[in-house]
């Protein structure tokens, strides 16, 4: 099933599959010039669908009207704090919320984890270091959006991610698999991965 929810920068589009008996939802975002398609996003959707969880893929208002360039990284922070907001107001987080995507809708995910009361975050390829550009040195890490959030983090990043690989933390897991930053290549690491995290995840909450 698909919604669409007004956000204050457009509409976004949310593909939401509801468990019977949900123990929690899982809400994903996707890279800044892909879409809620990319494979391991629908893996980890799938690994989340057969523990329980519901699951709901947003696609930002740009993707929503066919652009590829991204917004602005304040645009996609409210359009997301938009949607997540509606998804709780229609009583769809029943149980844990568990947030998170894939690269720069993993970011996403780690700067408005606090303002929508996450209980998790899901991290696939973080793009932890800026790569240069025209010979200009590259930007600054983002790792402090990483180690802002206090909530359990899982990263899954390939160990030939050319953005780097982010450290553990006191709260913060890293699963390194076999692949680039697409994770394509090892997919079933990429669910396995998931699949301990939620189960260690829900064994504590329980």
């Amino acid at each position: 099933m698909s919604i669409d929810v007004p956000t204050p920068h457009g509409t976004a589009r949310v593909h939401l599959e509801t468990a019977d008996e949900p123990r929690g939802i899982l809400v994903l975002g996707h890279g800044a010039g892909g879409g809620v398609g990319a494979r391991d996003l629908v893996t980890a959707a799938e690994v989340a669908t057969s523990f329980g969880l519901s699951t709901a893929l947003v696609e930002q208002p740009y993707r929503v009207t066919g652009r590829r360039s991204p917004a602005p990284a304040h645009q996609l922070d409210a359009a997301w704090t938009a949607v997540v907001e509606h998804i709780r107001a229609a009583g769809l987080v029943r149980g844990a919320l568990v947030v998170g995507g894939r690269s720069s809708g993993a970011r996403v995910a780690c700067r408005t984890a606090a303002g929508t009361r996450a209980d998790a975050v899901l991290c696939l390829a973080f793009p932890l270091q800026p790569s240069s550009r025209q010979g200009r040195p590259p930007g600054p890490s983002r790792l402090p959006e990483l180690d802002a959030v206090t909530v359990p983090t899982l990263v899954v990043q390939g160990e030939r991610d050319r953005f780097g690989i982010p450290p553990g933390g006191p709260r913060r897991a890293v699963a390194v698999v076999r692949a680039d930053h697409a994770l394509h290549s090892d997919l079933s690491a990429v669910g396995d991965a998931v699949r301990s995290w939620l189960s260690g995840l829900f064994e504590l909450a329980s």
